[in-house]
């Protein structure tokens, strides 16, 4: 059979399907939780750096610390990559190369500044509208850069932008202090970026991780339930179909008794080929309860029983997916058939009913024989064990067997969804 392949392929498939959008998980960012994080760190960045580049807009068109030409080329430059990398954090593609560009073009700015505005007598306290980017260059880096990089980056554009306003102001002693400050400032701020990127990506490994690991198991367990849940059903079809037509064949004495003995290993015969694809359980249609009691009738009499099943349910009794009712049929079949061979059929009925409130749907084949004991049956018998109630229990059904010198019930018990 196949137990370590289809089984394994569905199982993981139904795994996955459980996760939106998570396929593959080391596709794309690795992760699904991840992806959401990185987009949602994109969408904050835009925010923020729409408002701090708002800011440095209002404070370029007023600066008159620099040359025109060399104004006009600063704020093309700055703003124009800034303006790039605002589309790419909005659409969410393309981000690292646009935050490399508008990191670089801001770098080259700053080391132009001091030689630009050479000679330039500018207060202690009008710092250049560059520095309103600073924090824009520094949480940029998130996109592109690893950890510790981040930090780096962090620490360099602020000393940086210290350097060259010292510079530009010739290390005058009144520069110190305020550019001191404003460096201090812009590096807790950038550290504050760098430490909330890194604790949200890190959960969201963690998470996605989790999920992985989980899903892992789930799979496992699934596989190692289908496999078992085949084991069962081959071992059932065994029972019901193969062996009971050889012993049937090696019983028959009469032409109807071997013509009967053809007829089921043929049907034994029909059923192993088509083990591999269906173990034995059929279509899924919705069956009405009705017809599952006919061809419980229809069955025992290919049994040499001529019984009429005692009915008790109506027209509301709820339809049952069709491997629950084959699966029914055939572990009431089973029933009949232990009863016939082991108690002669003395007493035998079967009964069908339908509990209005719980909707819960039973089948009962009773005797009036000896009984036996279940727990000293041995556990390579599967008359009971495989073909009626591990079958049932296969479907989300129950079994409840008793059993004294006084006969033996066997309730088949299967509850349909609640109104």
């Amino acid at each position: 059979m196949s137990a370590d392949t289809h089984p394994r392929e569905r199982a993981l498939a139904a795994a996955w399907a459980q996760i939106p959008l998570a396929h593959d998980p080391t596709a794309g960012l690795g992760s699904f939780t991840r992806r959401r994080i990185e987009r949602m760190i994109s969408i904050v960045l835009a925010v923020g750096s729409l408002a701090l580049g708002a800011q440095a807009f209002v404070a370029a068109l007023g600066s008159v610390q620099e040359p025109e030409a060399w104004h006009v080329a600063f704020m093309v430059a700055n703003f124009g990559s800034l303006t790039a990398l605002l589309v790419t954090y909005v659409v969410g593609r393309s981000i690292p190369p646009a935050a490399i560009a508008f990191c670089a073009v801001f770098v080259v700015t700053l080391v132009a500044w001091p030689f630009v505005v050479a000679g330039q007598d500018i207060p202690a306290s009008d710092p250049p509208w560059t520095w309103f980017l600073v924090s824009v260059v520094t949480a940029s880096s998130i996109m592109f850069l690893p950890l510790v990089w981040q930090m780096a980056w962090t620490v360099f554009v602020p000393v940086l932008f210290g350097i060259t306003r010292l510079a530009q102001a010739g290390f005058a002693v009144d520069f110190w202090w305020p550019t001191l400050l404003d460096v201090s400032f812009a590096i807790i701020l950038g550290g504050v970026f760098v430490t909330l990127g890194w604790m949200f990506r890190s959960i969201a490994d963690n998470v996605d991780e989790s999920r992985r690991t989980a899903v892992e198991t789930y799979t496992a367990a699934a596989v190692t339930e289908a496999a078992e849940s085949e084991r069962v059903a081959v071992a059932a079809l065994m029972h019901d179909s193969v062996l009971a037509a050889l012993i049937a064949s090696e019983r028959a004495q009469t032409p109807r008794e071997q013509g009967l003995a053809v007829a089921m290993a043929r049907e034994a015969l029909t059923r192993l080929a088509n083990a591999e694809t269906d173990v034995g359980l059929g279509s899924d249609a919705p069956r009405p309860f009705g017809t599952l009691v006919e061809e419980v009738e229809r069955g025992a009499r290919g049994l040499g029983v001529d019984l009429v099943v005692e009915r008790a349910y109506g027209h509301d009794a709820p339809e049952i997916p069709g491997r629950v009712a084959n699966a029914l049929i055939l572990a009431a079949m089973q029933a009949i058939a232990n009863s016939i061979e082991h108690a002669g059929g003395i007493g035998l009925t079967v009964s069908a009913r339908h509990e209005h409130d719980t909707q819960r749907l039973h089948i009962e084949v009773q005797d009036l024989g000896d009984g036996f004991d279940l727990d000293t049956v041995p556990d390579d018998r599967l008359g009971i064990r495989g073909s009626i109630i591990a079958r049932v229990a296969a479907v989300g059904g129950t079994v409840h067997i008793t059993s004294d010198s006084s006969g033996t019930l066997v309730r088949l018990t299967w509850q349909g969804a609640r109104a």
